[in-house]
This record gives C-alpha cells, structure tokens and sequence, in this order.
C-alpha cells in the first residue's frame, strides 16, 4: 500500500496495548516500519507478532524513563531501518485519587513517564528526523491536560506540561519539515481506565467516550502536519476550554458534571459485567 508514510520508520512508546497498539496497527496499514517499545514483553510480543505479517517490526522492552536506554535505542532505529521519521509518545503512568493518598515514588514516576520521556526522546530524536529531512514528533495528551481535574491533580499537571511542551516545539521546529503536535482525548475505552473503572474519577466519564482506533487515527492527522492539536471529542476540546478560561463556570458545572459521570460509569460497569457473564 502507498501512503505518506510507507517505508518510513515509527517509533511508539507504550505500545503494548491500547492506543499504542492502535496507533502500530494504524502505522502498519501504511506500510512503515515499526519500533515498539513497552515494558512487558508479553504484550509487545504479541502486537509484533500480530503486525510482522504486514510490515517491518523492531522491539524494545525498555523504560522510556531511561534517557540511557532511549538514546541507544534510537540508534538501533537507525541503524536497523536507516532512519527515523516520526516518533509517538505514548506511554503514560497514572495512579488515581487525591494527591494526599498517593505515594510521593509514585507521583515522581507519573512526572517521568508522562512528561520527563517524552520530552527527552524528543530532544534526543530530532537530529535523527533532520537527517532523515522530515518528519514528526506527536505526544499523547489528555483533556485533563486542557482544564485542571481534581482527583489527578499530577497526571492533569504533567499532560498540561506536554501539551505547552508540544505547542512550543511545534514553533521552533515550524520551518524543519518536522511536524509537531498533541492528541487529547477524553476517556478512551480501553484497559488504561476500564481496567480500574472503581477509581476514576466520576467526572471522566460525564464526557463521551473515544476508541483506541479514534486517538490512533489522530495521530496520523498529526504526524501529517494536519493540526497541533486534536481533542477528542472535539466538543469536550471547546468545554475544556471554556473550564479553562472561566474557572468559576468550572467550579458551577461540576456537580452536574459529576451527576452525569456517575450514570455512565453505572452504564460502563453494567456492560463489563455482562461481558464477563458472556
């Protein structure tokens, strides 16, 4: 298959699963070469075995908090495949509740995984993409990251770093033939949040809920110098906004807000269940 990205190399973090996994699938129905990085090598094992039918496919069971680790394997990238044209930061870390709850090892590794990482890989990977004369950096956001969420008080502060991060480099890098960009989607029904449904805040789910398929299509857009940014829905990208903007209307909706959370998780629990069942 021809597309814009046939025979490029990809590097995606956290790609074991979920929107990783989505986005190798995604990459792969274009034909490009896939660097896989996870920390389970189960998961990753299987997403590669699943793909090398139908493209090139690199693995790497690493840390992405290991600047070591990263700059070595952007070598391997490019030594193996000749180059590297696009890297997604994926991988993401959350331990949910009150900041008072959680375990301060826990908060500076949520601070490292989400925004440290992915900040190095791409200071450490834009030589690589000016070699190669194009390219893409996209990270993976959060609408937590557009408005601040109580009950993630440092998952909503690191995703809110990334996005400022992503549009800065976006400006330096304009010129570069380097596209640059963040998707931030709400809640995506995958096991990042349905797998620990009983500790997410009720307010996540008061807005509609994206497939890993939708985020990964995205970040194609992205890596396609389409846009900086894509919220997903894009209706909860404008609410996120206004809460932004106007705290005071966020303090006012949140009631509601949490009222509404708390039917469709109701909803969302039921249909686990019968999925069980079944």
């Amino acid at each position: 298959m021809s597309s814009i990205f046939s025979g490029k190399t990809v590097i995606i973090t956290g790609a074991s699963a979920g929107v990783g996994a989505a986005c190798a699938r995604a990459f792969a129905a274009q034909n490009a070469k896939l660097v896989l990085i996870a920390r389970g090598r189960a998961g990753l094992n299987a997403i590669a075995k699943e793909l090398r039918p139908i493209c090139e496919v690199m693995t790497s069971v690493m840390d992405v908090a290991d600047t070591a680790q990263c700059l070595k394997l952007l070598k391997k990238a490019e030594t193996k495949f000749g180059a590297v044209h696009v890297v997604v930061n994926n991988a993401g870390m959350h331990t949910r509740g009150d900041l008072e709850t959680i375990d301060p090892n826990d908060v500076a590794s949520m601070v490292d995984i989400n925004l440290r990482a992915p900040m190095v890989l791409s200071c450490a990977a834009i030589p690589y993409l000016q070699r190669a004369g194009s390219g893409a950096i996209v990270n993976i956001g959060s609408l937590a990251g557009r408005a601040p969420l109580q009950g993630a008080a440092t998952y909503s502060g690191t995703k809110a770093g990334l996005r400022a991060f992503s549009y800065a480099l976006a400006d330096e890098l304009k010129e570069s033939g380097i596209n640059v960009g963040v998707v931030s989607p709400g809640p995506i029904d995958t096991g990042f949040i349905m797998d620990e449904i009983d500790k997410v805040e009720d307010i996540v789910f008061s807005q509609p809920m994206s497939t890993a398929e939708q985020v990964a299509d995205a970040v194609i857009s992205i890596a396609c110098g389409e846009q900086v940014e894509i919220s997903l829905p894009a209706k909860s990208g404008k609410l996120t906004t206004l809460s932004y903007l106007f705290p005071t209307l966020r303090r006012r909706l949140r009631p509601k807000l949490y009222e509404q959370g708390r039917k469709n998780k109701d909803k969302y629990r039921n249909r686990q269940s019968l999925g069980e069942a079944s």
